[in-house]
């Protein structure tokens, strides 16, 4: 079952997505949102899975690129668009969970690139992956500590869709780790960027961080996830809603962290069949109209 809460046309909605959790919003906090994450992936591990390996609906191409520069080395993440691009394509740039830009990853960014976009996974961990909790939990503490190396590695990003991809809309989506910095995104670009689709990641709930905020977001979130609980996930969409934001914040009563990520413990397929369809309908309203709607 599934509640809609619609923002901009005042309904009421519950949905679901992939994998991971976690934003640098209150550096102050890190520590105790690394351990509430940490405890919903302790017995957890990133293998994948046939699901999670699932083909785009197009042949794409695919590739390791360099999108920029980091404080000792390049950025290096993994590009993927449609065989058959004939012009500049929207652009997504895809933010892996806690593990990393693994396996996983790469397949969603296939699948994303299928549907008729130039997909850029970036990379926040500088090469690293992690196949334990206690790996992926070092990592994630390593990157919370140097919030603004995250915060010029997603800009580069997007500038590389923008100026060497020509990618004429662009569009964040992230799960867990990569969900609040999806939303992140949208901070470092509050009027340029053209959607947000957030999984379980950690929301923002103070109204001064959003009001500057001009881009749709659809957020999607499981009622049962610890790390996030559904009061913080309340409290965010108060928030976009007394803002009269364009957002639509989903919960999975019966839905827990990861929900969407086919290769996790917490995995709920319908919730996350669900969900997904909202996104390629969200992304393909928002990059792909002549003239973007509100979330539906």
């Amino acid at each position: 079952m599934s509640i809609r809460i619609g923002f901009v046309t005042a309904a009421a909605a519950v949905a679901a997505a992939l994998a991971g959790c976690q934003s640098a919003d209150e550096p102050a906090g890190a520590a105790a949102q690394v351990a509430a994450t940490a405890a919903e992936h302790a017995h957890d591990a990133p293998a994948p899975t046939p699901l999670a390996e699932a083909a785009p609906a197009v042949p794409v191409l695919e590739q390791t690129l360099a999108y920029g520069e980091g404080a000792r080395n390049n950025l290096v993440g993994y590009l993927a668009m449609p065989v058959d691009a004939a012009e500049p394509l929207p652009g997504i740039i895809v933010i892996h969970e806690w593990w990393g830009l693994n396996d996983n990853i790469k397949a969603m960014t296939r699948r994303l690139a299928g549907e008729g976009y130039v997909a850029l996974a970036v990379d926040l961990y500088g090469g690293k992956t992690a196949a334990t909790p206690e790996a992926a939990q070092a990592l994630m503490t390593a990157l919370l500590a140097e919030p603004d190396a995250a915060s010029r590695n997603l800009t580069q990003a997007y500038d590389y869709l923008e100026k060497y991809a020509l990618a004429p809309r662009i569009a964040s989506v992230g799960w867990c780790l990569g969900g609040g910095y999806a939303l992140q995104t949208a901070l470092l670009h509050p009027d340029t960027l053209d959607a947000v689709v957030m999984y379980y990641g950690q929301p923002i709930t103070d109204p001064q961080r959003l009001r500057a905020i001009e881009v749709p977001i659809l957020a999607f979130f499981g009622g049962l996830d610890e790390s996030i609980p559904v009061r913080q996930v309340q409290d965010f969409r108060a928030a976009l809603q007394e803002l009269g934001k364009s957002a639509e914040v989903l919960i999975y009563p019966q839905a827990n962290h990861a929900f969407a990520n086919p290769s996790g413990g917490n995995y709920n397929e319908a919730a996350a069949t669900e969900s997904w369809q909202m996104t390629l309908a969200f992304l393909a309203r928002q990059l792909k109209l002549s003239t973007p709607t509100q979330p539906q």
